[in-house]
């Protein structure tokens, strides 16, 4: 896929989740399905910083510099340090949008020769911009699902017997 067609698809799942985050009342966007579960402020705030450190933060590294060692991040520490669960859903959105429209833009500069630039990352190895992009678009669906997934455990418990049309 061409940056372009990537930014399209990131645009339009980028919409999904400030439709969904818009919608949701703070008692939704907050709970947690489990105790070690996100809540889909935590999944919004996740793909917020995927995109700061792992995206659109490593094809910056990648473009500046000649192949440079890529440096993993503590999703895990970064999630719990944000305590998203407790910050208002528009508070989360109103970061989101930033860093997507940022990020946006970036994926839309990109010129064919620079797909190609990569950067050494000691988990996996050599990445590319090209490899970057098609992750991205990949990963936004991931937490994408995950966000309605919360939603969807929400909702079924109030269901009554329409959950039977969901068991069979």
């Amino acid at each position: 896929m061409t940056p372009g067609e990537i930014a399209g698809i990131l645009e339009i799942s980028g919409q999904a989740y400030t439709g969904l985050l818009r919608a949701l009342p703070r008692e939704v966007a907050s709970w947690r399905p489990a105790p070690e579960e996100w809540c889909v402020n935590e999944v919004v705030g996740h793909v917020t910083e995927a995109e700061r450190h792992g995206f659109a933060g490593r094809i910056r590294v990648m473009l500046r510099e000649e192949e440079p060692q890529l440096q993993p991040w503590d999703q895990a520490g970064t999630a719990r340090a944000r305590r998203d669960c407790e910050r208002l859903p528009q508070d989360v959105l109103k970061e989101f949008e930033s860093v997507r429209d940022e990020s946006l833009e970036l994926i839309r500069s990109l010129k064919s020769d620079q797909l190609e630039r990569g950067g050494m990352h000691p988990k996996v190895a050599r990445l590319t911009v090209k490899d970057l992009l098609h992750e991205w678009v990949h990963h936004d669906g991931n937490h994408l699902r995950q966000a309605y997934a919360n939603v969807q455990a929400y909702v079924w418990p109030d269901m009554g017997n329409a959950r039977r049309f969901s068991s069979g």
